[in-house]
């Protein structure tokens, strides 16, 4: 075994380190090596990535836990554009709308919170919470308000923005929504603190996720939520389309094979009639795509 300092071994310590190794199984073996690692630190991230996977299966460090390891170590290599939700699937109101108009998009979408613009989609103006609307429809005579009044400021943020900046200030600043700006001042799109926190700890379900019992969920845009682990015949029975199940056996596998490359969020690729885009993805699999048609007339049997 390695010495953890600059003191020779004597060859009664080594007995009596190889006489603990196989008391344990081997397993003080791997903790020596990890405090050694650290002691004399690793000399670049992929040194230290590589360590703490051999401790993963090595059963000194479980696989949710590497997981969010490495979801903190890389997050910093990630930008806002990155895992923004693109400008074109942006859900917006307009300030002048009346609250009883918003309510129908509102209730469609069952978002938490909507971007309020101006007179173009490069004019936000603020960010409307939906629960600022529940005091105001238990009186009569507010639904004529325009969502103008309602307003809470909107962050704004570089889409060069890197995501370990981004996270400190949305604690900081106590936001939960970003809108993503290109170099020009335009919108580039929106980020959420949600956004964030699923590239370190993975998925987490939200008022946007499909149901358990379901594969696809349309959207109000026209667009459609995917499930990685959809089987390809129940795609092809729903979009009507003839993917190979033996190549592929999920809508997942079929993306990463096209691409070649496990792919990161919002990654795109198209695929006969259809743009699939990643949504969600960790170190493993993909777990949520958007799917748009490039023939908007086809419309799937059910979704």
């Amino acid at each position: 075994m390695p010495a953890t300092n600059d003191r020779p071994i004597t060859e009664d310590q080594r007995v009596k380190d190889m006489s603990e190794d196989r008391s344990t199984g081997g397993q003080r073996s791997w903790f020596d090596k990890i405090t050694q690692a650290f002691a004399h630190e690793p000399k670049s991230r992929e040194e230290l990535l590589a360590l703490l996977r051999e401790a993963s299966r090595n059963g000194l460090l479980d696989s949710d836990a590497l997981s969010i390891v490495e979801g903190a170590i890389q997050v910093a290599d990630l930008q806002a554009r990155d895992i923004m939700v693109p400008r074109s699937q942006l859900i917006s109101l307009k300030a002048d709308m009346t609250l009883q108009e918003a309510l129908p998009l509102i209730v469609e979408a069952a978002h938490s919170r909507y971007p309020v613009i101006g007179d173009s989609a490069d004019e936000v103006l603020g960010l409307l919470l939906v629960k600022d609307l529940l005091p105001l429809l238990a009186r009569d005579g507010q639904r004529d308000l325009t969502l103008r009044s309602l307003l809470r400021p909107a962050a704004f943020v570089p889409e060069f923005k890197r995501l370990n900046e981004l996270l400190r200030d949305f604690r900081d600043n106590h936001n939960h929504m970003a809108i993503v700006v290109d170099e020009y001042g335009g919108v580039a799109g929106l980020v959420t603190i949600e956004d964030v926190l699923e590239q370190i700890v993975g998925d987490i379900e939200d008022e946007y996720d499909i149901d358990d019992d379901s594969w696809i969920r349309q959207l109000p845009n026209g667009d459609y939520l995917v499930k990685g682990s959809t089987p390809i015949d129940q795609f092809n029975e729903l979009f009507d389309s003839h993917f190979s199940p033996e190549q592929s056996e999920t809508v997942g596998q079929l993306v990463t094979r096209l691409f070649g490359h496990l792919p990161r969020r919002s990654e795109s690729t198209e695929i006969g009639d259809f743009r699939l885009r990643v949504l969600n993805a960790d170190s493993r699999r993909i777990h949520l795509l958007s799917l748009t048609r490039l023939d908007p007339q086809d419309s799937p049997k059910k979704a």
